[in-house]
C-alpha cells in the first residue's frame, strides 16, 4: 500500500470514529534507523529507543537489518538513493559522511538547527557540529566518538617484567613489550587494527607523526613522505619485534579476548565488550595511543547520524530521534552501553561522573580530547576505492613484502592517480 493510499485510509477510519462517538488514537510516526557495526550500536540504538520513545509516543523507531561496516553501509545507501530505497536515519563514519554530500543524498541538518532554542546551550557546541559539517553545512549528528588506545594484558605484561600501572608511552617501548610476550611462547605480543575500516589506524600512525593524508588543495598525496613512512615504520616494527602476527583483526580480537594476545590497538569503543568477554580470565587495561612526535595528533572515530528521508512528516520525527541521540542524556546513553566518548560536553558532569570513576578504561581515552583532529575522507568517485588501495599496501608491508619507504612510495603512487583532477 503506498503512502497516498494508507493516509486515505487512516482518514476514513478516523471519520467513522467519529461519527461512532469514539475518540481517534494519535497518528503514529515511524521512523526507520539503520546503522552499522552492530555489536557496538544495536545495544545502544536499543536504550536510545526505549529512552527516546517514553519521551515521544507518538514516534515509533524501527531497527532496518544492520550494515556490517561503514563501507557496505555507504554502498547501499549510495545505491538506494538511486531508487528512494533508504533508511530515514542512518549512523554513518565521521568519515563516511562526505561522500553523501558530494552525491546530494544527504538531507542538510542546518535548516533545523536554526529552529531551535538555545541550541549551544544544550551542549550541542560549535566544536560537536564540526564532527558534521561538510563544506561549511551540517549533514551530521555526532553521538559517539572515539579514539584508539592500547588494550593490554596486565598479567602479561606484568610477567615479562613490565609495570602495568605505569605503561610506556613511547612505541619503542610498547614494541619492546610485545617482543618480551612474544617470547614467552604463551602469546603474541601485540596488534595493531591496520585492515580496520577507512584506513583509521594508519591516519592515527600518520597524524600522530605530524603528517595529513592530502594537501590543503587536496589536489596531491601528503603522507609519501616523513610522516608517512615513520607511520608505516612503526607498523613494520610492531611485526619484526613486537611480535605482532599476521592475521586480520577479527582473529586478533579472539586472541586477546582468549589471553593469547599480550596488547591490541584499536578504537575505545570495544571496552565494554572487551571487558565482559574476558570476565576474570586476566586483568585488562588500557592506556592512550603513543604519538610519534610530540606535536601529533590523532583521529576521531565514531558516528554521526544522518538524514536520507524527504518526507517533511518523516523528517520532523526523525530530528527528534537525532536530536535525542547527540543530547547530554542521548551521549550519556551511549557511553554507558559503549565504550565511546560523548560528543556533549554536558554530558560528563551531568550523567557521567560517577559512571567514569566506576569504569577507568574507558575513561583513559577522555585524556586524548585535546589532540583529536578530523578522520579523513578522500574526495571524489573513489573515495571508498583509496581507502581499499592504502588497505592492499598495509597489507603488503605487515607481511614483509614491500619496506615501508617502499609500500608508501607505491601507494602515494597509486593514491594520487585516483585523486580528482
Amino acid at each position: 500500500m503506498n503512502r497516498r493510499k494508507a493516509c486515505s485510509v487512516l482518514a476514513v477510519g478516523l471519520i467513522a470514529a467519529s461519527l461512532l462517538g469514539a475518540a481517534p488514537a494519535l497518528a503514529e510516526t515511524v521512523v526507520k534507523v539503520a546503522f552499522p557495526f552492530p555489536e557496538t550500536w544495536k545495544p545502544v540504538h536499543a536504550k536510545l529507543a526505549e529512552a527516546f520513545q517514553a519521551k515521544h509516543p507518538d514516534i515509533k523507531i524501527e531497527f532496518l537489518a544492520p550494515y556490517a561496516d561503514y563501507e557496505e553501509a555507504t554502498q547501499k545507501i549510495l545505491r538506494g538513493s538511486m531508487t528512494g530505497d533508504v533508511p530515514d536515519l542512518a549512523w554513518m563514519g565521521l568519515n563516511r559522511q562526505r561522500i553523501f554530500v558530494d552525491k546530494g543524498a544527504a538531507v542538510e541538518l542546518t535548516p533545523f538547527i536554526a529552529k531551535e532554542a538555545d541550541w549551544e546551550k544544550q551542549g550541542y557546541t560549535g566544536a560537536m557540529m564540526d564532527l558534521g559539517r561538510v563544506n561549511g553545512k551540517v549533514y551530521g549528528i555526532a553521538s559517539g566518538i572515539s579514539s584508539a588506545i592500547i588494550y593490554y594484558n596486565a598479567d602479561l605484561v606484568r610477567e615479562v617484567g613490565g609495570d602495568p600501572d605505569n605503561f610506556p608511552t613511547n612505541w619503542d617501548d610498547v614494541i619492546a613489550i610485545g617482543g618480551k610476550i612474544k617470547a614467552t611462547g604463551k602469546a603474541d605480543g601485540m596488534f595493531i587494527e591496520w585492515d580496520g575500516t577507512g584506513n583509521w589506524l594508519f591516519q592515527n600512525l600518520v597524524f600522530s607523526a605530524g603528517g595529513t593524508m592530502l594537501t590543503a588543495d587536496e589536489k596531491d598525496v601528503a603522507f609519501g613522505g616523513k610522516p608517512g613512512v615513520e607511520a608505516a615504520s612503526v607498523l613494520a616494527k610492531m611485526v619484526k619485534d613486537g611480535g605482532m602476527p599476521n592475521v586480520d583483526g577479527d582473529t586478533a580480537v579472539q586472541a586477546f579476548l582468549a589471553g593469547k594476545l599480550g596488547m591490541y590497538i584499536s578504537s575505545v569503543s570495544d571496552v565494554q565488550d572487551f571487558q565482559a568477554n574476558i570476565g576474570d580470565r586476566f586483568v585488562m587495561k588500557t592506556t592512550t595511543f603513543p604519538l610519534i612526535v610530540p606535536e601529533g595528533k590523532i583521529a576521531a572515530g565514531g558516528a554521526a547520524g544522518m538524514m536520507f528521508t524527504k518526507d517533511p512528516a518523516v523528517q520532523a520525527a526523525a530530528w527528534e530521534y537525532l536530536k535525542f541521540a547527540g543530547s547530554a542524556e542521548g551521549s550519556a546513553i551511549t557511553v554507558q552501553n559503549s565504550g565511546y566518548m560523548p560528543p556533549n560536553p554536558l554530558a560528563v558532569g551531568k550523567y557521567l561522573v560517577d559512571f567514569y570513576k566506576e569504569h577507568p578504561n574507558q575513561f583513559v581515552s577522555t585524556r586524548q580530547l585535546p589532540i583529536l583532529t578530523g578522520w579523513y575522507a578522500f574526495p571524489g568517485e573513489n573515495g571508498l576505492k583509496i581507502s581499499d588501495v592504502i588497505k592492499d599496501y598495509l597489507g603488503k608491508i605487515v607481511s614483509g613484502e614491500l619496506a615501508p619507504d617502499a609500500g608508501v612510495t607505491a601507494m602515494s603512487a597509486e593514491v594520487k592517480a585516483l585523486l580528482p583532477n
